[in-house]
């Protein structure tokens, strides 16, 4: 063999390397996500220890036993670091440092160890986008010192009219693009796509001291104990990225750096297309208010953030489960066994399932009998447990009013403070949340607290609390109806009611049906004369075999769980 073919397959064998370790598979999510079911706080609404109307960090502290009562082992905080908070703290000012009004580093450090004390993991929010204009790294940009003069995007003149662009106030008489609202200057990965002169490649210096500085970000707080991140606007990193590609391919070097150092460590995108994130290399992703459709035609009502008159969930029984079925089923089949896919009860952006005329008990247990027997992860946000209301007509918080902006449906967007309101824990003043005066509380108390709140909840056996709670030990003890059985929906059909699905891992098989139409329905399906149905859970629903069919009758605001 000559030296010229010896190189060439040297050549070769060295590009297949670099291309098999570009494209090769992640390591395996971590294990505990199996039979994870998360908690979601909103640290501002959750418990204020010192008086100043505002929850902090040894507020959460002081209620992990209530999280561990509830049978959720993993939390989600929302940003907690310092910031200026024009955005309810997604407007980060220093990525190292606990905001001062919920504590200090040490106040975190502790929530982690007690958490872990109990078996709960913590994940951090993770603004990995964009910082505050207040972020001294944009105060140094706009003065173009040193690594920083590149560590936004900037352009010098506008050709037209580009509401993505902010001109600056400072040195720099340029504008920078932001990611949302105009204080929140997007930092500079890069674009996969060059258009202009002044934009800058993924592979640039700047492009990549961002990547650098994210991972040391990340590395700092699972270094003290942080089990992982959720991160926000997980796709808007890296400019005119077509498809995803070099997005996926930062997010596959984060996660792979990560997991080498943290194994047992989870990454959690806010992506809105479990299909895309977890290609991109995420271990969850949620179906929500955006990106693949169906969470919004099964829960948006008349009240909230967004806006429909036609949800499946609604008392009406005018909505149709086609639209969720269809894409959530695309969803597991296109993530398979590479990650997880998450339907949450509710976030701090959208309405929580108490609102507009979905208000009693009997309904909002139909809505986790639903959300809490689906495959994938639970996320359930604070005070749905308890049935807590979307509260409408709230003052403007913290960015929380979306001005001038439109839902998919050309509706002008709600108040996101109405899914905000602080936590009720019992009938003291301020529902036990804080003992500042009311006037000083972040967000006004429900005036109807006292008729929902936790202390009660607990001891009334038929509560939401307890049910809930009996719900996720349903998924527990039952593979089938937990994160990772199988899925398959046996009636769903157009405008029509109920919903009937079987969860199944093994040998093990359930059948479950929700009604939560007010009105009276029945389906018949098909069923094995050798299976007999025993009901596990069962309100209002009567079942009849013929033959080898399975006749379901339904009283409005209905639910079942039978044993296949």
């Amino acid at each position: 063999m000559n030296r010229r073919v010896v190189l060439k397959c040297v050549q070769l064998i060295m590009v297949f390397l670099v291309h098999s370790q570009l494209y090769a598979q992640p390591k395996p999510a971590p294990k505990w996500l199996e039979k994870a079911v998360f908690y979601q706080i909103y640290p501002q609404s959750f418990k204020d220890t010192d008086g100043d109307g505002i929850g902090d960090v040894k507020g959460i502290i002081e209620k992990l036993d209530y999280v561990q009562s509830l049978g959720c082992n993993a939390l989600w905080l929302n940003p907690c670091f310092e910031s200026a908070f024009k955005d309810a703290g997604y407007d980060v000012i220093d990525y190292y440092k606990v905001a001062p009004r919920y504590g200090t580093n040490n106040d975190l450090k502790k929530l982690f160890q007690e958490a872990h004390k109990r078996g709960i993991k913590v994940c951090l929010d993770l603004v990995a986008g964009h910082t505050s204009d207040q972020h001294p790294w944009f105060k140094k940009s706009t003065k173009k010192e040193g690594v920083y003069t590149d560590r936004y995007i900037w352009t010098p003149t506008l050709k037209d009219e580009n509401s993505a662009y902010v001109k600056a106030t400072g040195e720099r008489k340029e504008y920078f693009m932001k990611n949302f609202f105009d204080c929140q200057p997007a930092l500079n990965y890069g674009f996969a796509t060059i258009e202009n002169p002044w934009e800058q490649p993924v592979n640039s210096t700047a492009a990549q001291n961002s990547r650098k500085e994210l991972f040391a970000i990340m590395d700092y707080w699972m270094t003290l104990g942080a089990d992982g991140f959720r991160v926000d606007m997980a796709s808007s990193l890296i400019k005119r990225d077509v498809d995803f590609v070099e997005t996926g391919k930062l997010w596959a070097e984060i996660r792979g750096k990560f997991q080498d150092k943290y194994p047992e460590g989870v990454l959690i995108s806010e992506w809105g297309n479990p299909e895309q994130a977890i290609k991109a290399g995420f271990m969850i992703d949620f179906m929500i208010h955006f990106g693949v459709k169906g969470f919004p035609s099964l829960f948006f009502n008349e009240e909230g953030v967004f806006h429909r008159k036609d949800c499946y969930f609604s008392a009406e029984g005018n909505g149709s489960p086609i639209e969720f079925v269809e894409n959530y089923l695309h969803q597991i089949n296109a993530v398979g066994n590479n990650g997880f896919v998450s339907v949450p009860t509710a976030n701090h952006d959208i309405q929580r399932p108490h609102a507009g005329n979905r208000n009693s008990q009997e309904q909002l247990k139909v809505v986790m009998t639903f959300l809490l027997t689906l495959k994938g992860i639970p996320f359930i946000y604070y005070g749905d447990e308890i049935g807590m209301p979307f509260i409408s007509n709230l003052p403007d918080k913290e960015g929380s009013l979306l001005v001038g902006m439109n839902d998919i449906y050309g509706n002008p967007l709600g108040n996101r403070a109405g899914t905000r309101t602080p936590m009720q824990w019992n009938n003291d003043p301020n529902a036990g949340f804080s003992n500042a005066k009311p006037n000083q509380l972040y967000l006004p108390i429900d005036k109807k607290a006292s008729h929902i709140n936790v202390a009660e909840q607990i001891v009334q056996p038929n509560s939401l609390f307890n049910f809930t709670k009996s719900l996720i030990q349903l998924r527990k003890k039952h593979e089938a109806l937990g994160n990772m059985g199988e899925i398959e929906f046996v009636y769903a059909k157009e405008n029509t009611y109920p919903l009937v699905y079987t969860r199944s891992f093994g040998k093990d098989k359930f059948l479950v049906v929700v009604n939560p139409s007010k009105n009276k329905s029945s389906a018949t399906i098909p069923l094995s004369t050798t299976v007999k149905p025993t009901p596990i859970i069962k309100e209002k629903v009567q079942i009849k075999k013929q033959e080898n069919n399975l006749t379901i009758v339904c009283d409005g605001f209905s639910y079942a769980i039978y044993k296949l």
